[in-house]
């Protein structure tokens, strides 16, 4: 009598060619998920400058010049008593907002400049983030 072996379940080499597949997901996927995670936290050091750049504006449009525009004074806000969560400083200088992230973030840092052409306000991106993609122009 001549029998048939069903064949079950996977052979090994069919299971290790399955967990080196896994193997090089992972090993892409991980600093690529890494590097989302610390972008999405600058993100929100990014959108904190907002408040700082309305307080520029404002401060221009009050008709004082860019130089009395700094953190604190003519209706530019004050720095926090506590930095928000993963930012190491909030500076403003002269109308010009810098930002630092915490290690974190990258550490990267933002700078923004104010720039008014006719009456217009435009806004200049620079800083550390820019090389890392992590702000744009």
């Amino acid at each position: 009598m001549n029998m048939k072996r069903v064949q079950q379940g996977f052979t090994l080499i069919e299971l290790m060619i399955v967990v080196a597949i896994i193997g090089i997901l992972a090993a892409v996927a991980l600093p690529a998920y890494s590097d989302y995670t610390k972008k999405a936290k600058f993100a929100s050091a990014l959108s904190i400058s907002e408040g700082y750049k309305l307080g520029v504006a404002e401060c221009l449009n009050n008709g004082n010049a860019i130089t009395a525009c700094d953190i604190g004074t003519n209706d530019v806000p004050s720095a926090p008593a506590t930095m928000p969560l993963n930012i190491t400083s909030i500076g403003v200088v002269d109308g010009v907002i810098t930002i630092t992230g915490d290690a974190n973030t990258g550490s990267y840092t933002s700078v923004l400049t104010p720039t008014v052409d006719n009456g217009v306000m435009k806004w200049v991106q620079s800083g550390t983030c820019l090389g890392a993609k992590y702000c744009k122009q």
